[in-house]
């Protein structure tokens, strides 16, 4: 017998995944020029110029053996400074090596901090909308996700939702910001409040709720936007990262965990982080990409493009009458489906003028559409037509 859970997971796949596979087999047939792919957060902007030429100097300069050797489990120390070093500048206090864990990208980050967090039964609270496999990580770790719906517009959660949820007990709530897939922003008010709710829980449970802070998209902010730096607000936090976003080396697999020395039973969360790597095999991030980080941790790419990005579909798109959220980060635009379209529907008429758009459902919301701008400028330009299609299609204004 093989696993059922497995199974079902394996069989259902992403929905994100399987509109990117059928963007690039539309490709094939019709020319890659003809397909308008806004399906997946790949970066489109190259990784830093030091990041390719440390890269490179590693690889010639370095004995081969000692340069792909095994790591420590958590990491090189040098590499795991390093990261320390870019969390303390934003936390405004000192964030010790010794809190960070280094691992192969957000993913891990998520499934080893539930890991090590939850016991079989506990709820996690998922602030919708959210990205798809917080819900696979979070079962997958015996827990329940518990849903909290955005409470308009703007996508900041709906407070009393999450009171509600606070005090029938959960052990964590996973937080996104700049969010994936709306690019909203957590503002520091909206974290404030969450913060007073679940240290009234917390205190009446008798046991520590936590935030887990997932934040690839913390650096990708446009007009001056904020990023509240959360365990600053609400000491019992744990961050995850990944320099998929930060370093567009997405395809390499590099992140960490992050335990503050002011969350409550640090040293034990760390230590049960630990051991939820060791459970689950995540072991010794790359090591060729430990010891770039050591040197680059701090770079950026040019991420101008997402911003004049943004703008042109924004402004395009809102032109043609539809009701888009402004994202103050990442790089998606959450676009509502009009005229009481589902998700599915709205997604489905995009593709007949090869519009490859992902419905909401699985982000936990309906009605809604996410476009990944992480395209180039051109593909955003040629695409308008095809979305003003969309839009008379939508509004019933044409048989096409």
């Amino acid at each position: 017998m093989i696993s059922e859970k497995m199974l079902a997971l394996g069989e259902s796949r992403s929905v994100i995944r399987d509109i990117s596979e059928f963007g690039a087999a539309r490709a094939q047939e019709i020319g890659a020029e003809n397909v308008f792919d806004f399906s997946i957060g790949n970066p489109s902007v190259p990784a830093p110029e030091k990041v390719n030429k440390t890269l490179s100097r590693l690889l010639e300069s370095m004995d081969s053996i000692t340069l792909h050797s095994y790591t420590p489990a958590p990491g090189m120390m040098a590499a795991r400074a390093a990261a320390a070093r870019s969390e303390s500048r934003r936390a405004g206090f000192d964030i010790p090596a010794q809190s960070v864990y280094l691992t192969c990208g957000a993913s891990s980050s998520l499934a080893i901090t539930l890991r090590a967090l939850v016991c079989p039964g506990d709820k996690i609270a998922l602030l919708a909308p959210y990205f798809p496999e917080y819900k696979v990580f979070v079962e997958n770790a015996g827990a329940e996700a518990v849903v909290i719906p955005p409470a308009d517009l703007s996508m900041q959660p709906d407070i009393e939702k999450l009171k509600e949820a606070a005090e029938s007990g959960i052990k964590a709530v996973i937080v996104n910001s700049p969010n994936n897939p709306s690019g909203a922003i957590l503002s520091a008010e909206t974290l404030k409040t969450m913060a007073d709710i679940l240290t009234a829980a917390s205190e009446k449970k008798g046991e520590s709720i936590y935030i887990i802070a997932d934040e690839p998209y913390r650096e990708l902010v446009y007009d001056g936007a904020q990023v509240p730096y959360v365990p600053g607000i609400y000491p019992n936090t744990v961050v995850c990262y990944s320099y998929s976003k930060s370093l567009s080396l997405p395809g390499e697999r590099l992140g960490y965990i992050m335990v503050p020395p002011c969350a409550a039973d640090s040293e034990k969360v760390f230590a049960a982080v630990c051991g939820a790597g060791r459970s689950l095999g995540y072991l010794c991030a790359p090591s060729l990409f430990q010891y770039m980080l050591a040197e680059c941790a701090d770079e950026m790419p040019d991420t101008a493009v997402y911003a004049k990005n943004r703008a042109l579909l924004y402004g395009g798109l809102s032109e043609l009458g539809f009701e888009c959220v402004k994202p103050d980060g990442a790089f998606y635009l959450f676009v509502k489906a009009p005229n009481g379209m589902s998700a599915a529907e709205f997604c489905e008429a995009a593709k007949r003028f090869e519009l490859l758009l992902v419905p909401s459902d699985s982000f936990g919301v309906e009605g809604y559409a996410r476009v990944a701008y992480c395209v180039s400028e051109d593909v955003i330009r040629r695409s308008m037509p095809a979305f003003a299609k969309l839009a008379l299609l939508a509004a019933g204004a044409a048989r096409i």
